[in-house]
């Protein structure tokens, strides 16, 4: 670091002289050079950051013009040299509206041994700087000649700055950090508010309340992170070079990674098409190029379908987008479990995978834990409203669990038309008739069926808009239980008796037959699946 007024004021050969700070308080401001002059006038001579040194005559002949002509080019002090020369008030009163520190002295010095001395250390700053600058270098491109991960990029910069450093997205949410040593509970405390208290800004800045360091990570307009140092104190210049180097590492390893990922999704995309339609018969050879493209070996290789369903989205480019973060979301959720799976991305909104499974006996609690993480991240991505996850019998065969992924997306299809819950995901044993109409619901018998069925309570409905609609639904779910819907519905008896006498008229059939009520089950299944997406299958 360049030194300080305060740093001149404490060598030797200044102390000899005596000095006395007399105006302007700002002694903590960097000395870029030194220049020694008794002129009047120094607007041609000086360049800014320089310390002055002289004698004073020019400043005891006009105290106000001189130390304003000197804040003018940006000299950043004075020290004259007064002995017993009388210092006017004038002096005082101009450096201190100025901010411009003024110090005397009392006995002669050696101007030569002051500029040596702060020019040397001048030098000595700037080949530090250097010898930094290309260490930094170095670094940082060591990191990216072996492709470093993001950790090891985070942890680089925080020990060449030898501070916490913390990684975060356009959320603020924590992506990677290293906290030196220090507790990390107390380094994240309140991490999301805090971060948002800290404005973004293009240019690597301290900024925010508690004076953070923070540099953009990204393109202009496309950044996707920053980079952070929560504490950096007295670190001045130095913080940034290593910082600003760690950005546009993350940001190059970010591109590197998506093209290496672009490729690995099509290919992976590619050999599960493969595998599904039989092409590839052969298990040896099957399993040989799954490993290829990161398949981890596995006892046994379980079948998987993810179905989102998205809100509305005319941008088609957006929409697209959204798919991508998915099948990211998805990966991202295997790779956390310490799971390998091939992954494709199918149209309307579906995902495949055939997931590895390295331990034998009961898989049930980690499928569970798997899936479980998957719709976590999944609900996170803007615009995914719902995740219903489909998973076919697992296979001790590569090939043989490839083919069980038409059952996985039946049973995924299926599942968006059950009530929403917290399973993690579904199998066939779960559907059941839905399962069945899931996959028979775009025949338009099927539908000229249910519209048929239900004709006469739906024009109602559509009239009216009460409560009968529900009230069929409601005692279709209990069974045919009077009792039961009047307690769920929290009606009197009476009450119920006569809506439902108003639906039998209304539909034409008795509902007390059994026969009917599972004829309008049916129906109001059918119903019911038409309000999710058709899928069509790939």
């Amino acid at each position: 670091m360049r030194p300080t007024i305060a740093h001149v004021l404490t060598l030797p050969v200044v102390q000899n002289g005596q000095p006395r700070l007399v105006g302007g308080s700002r002694l903590d401001r960097e000395v870029r050079w030194v220049h020694v002059s008794d002129l009047a006038d120094l607007t041609d001579l000086l360049q800014g950051g320089e310390l002055v040194l002289t004698t004073g005559s020019a400043m005891l002949a006009d105290p106000v013009g001189y130390l304003e002509g000197l804040a003018a080019t940006g000299a950043v002090g004075v020290i004259a040299e007064l002995l017993d020369a009388e210092v006017p008030q004038t002096v005082a009163a101009t450096a201190d509206r100025l901010g411009l520190p003024v110090v005397v002295l009392r006995r002669a010095i050696r101007f030569v041994e002051v500029t040596e001395e702060v020019h040397r250390s001048i030098v000595a700053d700037q080949y530090e700087e250097v010898v930094f600058s290309r260490h930094v270098h170095e670094v940082f491109t060591g990191l990216g000649m072996r492709r470093a991960g993001v950790s090891e990029i985070v942890s680089a910069a925080a020990e060449l700055i030898g501070r916490p450093v913390v990684l975060e997205d356009l959320t603020r949410q924590v992506l990677a950090f290293d906290g030196r040593g220090g507790p990390p509970a107390e380094l994240l405390r309140d991490w999301n508010r805090r971060s948002r208290l800290t404005p973004s800004s293009r240019e690597t800045a301290v900024t925010g309340p508690e004076g953070w360091l923070v540099s953009p990570v990204g393109a202009p307009r496309q950044e996707w992170g920053r980079l952070i140092v929560p504490d950096p104190a007295d670190l001045g210049e130095r913080a940034r070079m290593p910082l600003e180097r760690a950005a546009q590492a993350l940001a190059l390893h970010r591109m590197a990674e998506q093209n290496r990922t672009e490729l690995e999704i099509r290919a992976q995309n590619g050999l599960v098409d493969d595998l599904r339609l039989g092409r590839i018969p052969d298990e040896a050879e099957a399993v040989a190029r799954a490993r290829a493209l990161g398949l981890g070996p596995g006892l046994s290789y379980a079948p998987v379908t993810v179905r989102i369903v998205e809100s509305s989205d005319p941008d088609q480019v957006l929409a697209q987008g959204r798919l991508t973060r998915a099948l990211d979301a998805v990966r991202h959720s295997v790779r956390a479990a310490r799971r390998t799976a091939l992954t494709a991305l199918r149209p309307h909104g579906r995902i495949d995978l055939i997931l590895s499974s390295p331990a034998s006996g009961d898989t049930e609690p980690e499928l569970t834990q798997v899936c479980s993480s998957i719709r976590s991240s999944l609900l996170r991505v803007d615009g995914v409203t719902r995740v219903a996850i489909g998973v076919a019998p697992d296979s001790t065969r590569l090939v043989d669990a490839a083919r069980g992924l038409a059952e996985a997306a039946h049973v995924a299809d299926a599942a968006l038309s059950l009530p929403d819950g917290d399973r993690a995901f579904h199998r066939t044993t779960d559907v059941r008739l839905r399962g069945l109409i899931a996959v028979i619901r775009s025949d338009p018998r099927v539908q000229a069926f249910a519209e048929t069925e239900l004709r006469g309570l739906l024009e109602h409905h559509a009239r009216h808009g009460d409560d009968l609609l529900e009230t069929f639904r409601r005692f279709i779910e209990s069974g045919g239980n009077k009792a039961e819907l009047a307690k769920a519905m929290n009606l009197a008896r009476p009450t119920v008796y006569s809506r439902l006498a108003r639906i039998e008229r209304l539909l034409g059939v008795p509902l007390d037959d059994a026969e009917s009520r599972a004829s309008l089950h049916a129906a109001l299944l059918v119903l019911d699946s038409r309000t999710e997406p058709l899928v069509e299958s790939a």
